[in-house]
């Protein structure tokens, strides 16, 4: 089954009372030189939700390529991150002040903490300055990224405030249904990077007879999957067919049956860093 794609079709509130695009366009390994282009035409197509970070050294670029797109500020939902080096209550004013430069903005709509970093153990002071920045208007909603559970609930606990959102490694065979349970739980929304899983995901035997049924490719079969377990969704692409047919993936609506098959692939082997020891 489909229905017609919008850039605003697949929008979800988050607990700051802001929407965001549940379907966004990911920026990693982008460099700066041609993020400009590759942003204005992944918005041409229909994306309106940008993600980037000060790690992936292209703020700039991304910026860039909003304003060469000639679209309003506001039409755009723009996330960026705060790394490991700027922990810590006044370098995370810092880190802020040098991002919304570097992306020509006054206000970002989502500011993450990258990675938790326990070793450190500074993840609660930098939430605090990013409670701070929200409350003098320069972030609409703020969260974190790659948080497990723990690391989650001693924010609750020390601050009384959980995150809007946490951006996480999860695809079909790394679904994480703890750690969102624990979100919907908390009234957390649950951000997928490496929604593909770099393309290893869409070998699968499964989700290619779940693509076949509907006529659609593996990869859009799997972003509606995440669609439709009520995930944002962050595949990135700097080919302009692999960005039109992700954004296309909006159009795909699954059977409980396709939800079913594509949830028994989970092998719960996480591909990326551990947020426990990764520093």
């Amino acid at each position: 089954m489909v229905g017609p794609v919008s850039a605003n079709n697949t929008n979800i509130e988050l607990a700051s009372g802001h929407r965001i695009p549940r379907l966004g366009f990911g920026t990693y390994k982008i460099s700066n030189d041609d993020a400009p282009e590759i942003v204005r035409r992944a918005l041409e197509i229909g994306y309106r939700h940008l993600d980037t970070a000060a790690f992936y050294d292209n703020e700039a670029g991304v910026g860039e390529g909003l304003r060469r797109s000639g679209l309003p500020r506001d039409e755009v939902f723009i996330t960026t991150k705060v790394w490991q080096d700027h922990h810590g209550f006044d370098a995370v004013m810092r880190a802020f002040d040098e991002s919304a430069e570097a992306l020509g903005v006054e206000e970002v709509d989502l500011y993450l903490i990258h990675w938790p970093d326990p070793a450190q153990d500074k993840y609660v002071e930098t939430w605090e300055a990013l409670r701070r920045l929200r409350d003098e208007g320069r972030i609409r909603t703020i969260g974190v990224a790659n948080f497990k559970e723990h690391h989650l609930q001693r924010l609750i606990d020390e601050t009384g405030e959980a995150p809007a959102i946490n951006q996480v490694e999860l695809h079909p065979l790394f679904a994480q249904p703890e750690l969102r349970s624990f979100h919907q739980e908390h009234g957390i929304v649950t951000e997928a990077w490496a929604p593909l899983n770099r393309g290893r995901d869409l070998e699968h035997p499964a989700i290619q007879e779940v693509a076949a049924r509907h006529g659609c490719t593996a990869g859009q079969a799997v972003l509606a999957w995440h669609l439709a377990i009520g995930n944002v969704a962050i595949p990135k692409s700097a080919t302009p067919e692999r960005q039109q047919e992700n954004f296309e993936a909006a159009q795909v609506t699954l059977t409980a049956e396709d939800l079913d098959a594509i949830a028994a692939c989970d092998t719960g082997e996480r591909t990326g860093k551990d947020p426990d020891t990764f520093a």
